[in-house]
């Protein structure tokens, strides 16, 4: 059973956001997708998480009664901790 879930902020222009993505799809990982060019909405969400609009944001939920969220900004720049938390989902 896996601890986190996994949320991802993106824009289709963003290099960074595509390896993501490419590396989740390889990886056969969950993903909770939110296009920040076409929902407005989620951009506003993602500047409530992060206090900025930088893509990738990536944000990592605790499943269970205590609902801990762990985000990063960026992909490359993040990777090892990111790997680690991935093995958890």
């Amino acid at each position: 059973m896996s601890k986190y879930s996994l949320e991802i902020f993106t824009r289709p222009t963003c290099g960074d956001c595509q390896d993501l993505k490419r590396y989740l799809e390889e990886n056969k990982l969950t993903y909770k997708a939110n296009d920040v060019e076409k929902d407005s909405n989620k951009e506003k969400e993602l500047i409530e998480l992060t206090g900025n609009r930088i893509v990738p944001a990536l944000v990592f939920s605790r499943k269970g009664l205590l609902k801990r969220k762990k985000i990063f900004i960026g992909f490359s720049i993040n990777r090892e901790e990111i790997e680690e938390l991935i093995k958890k989902l």
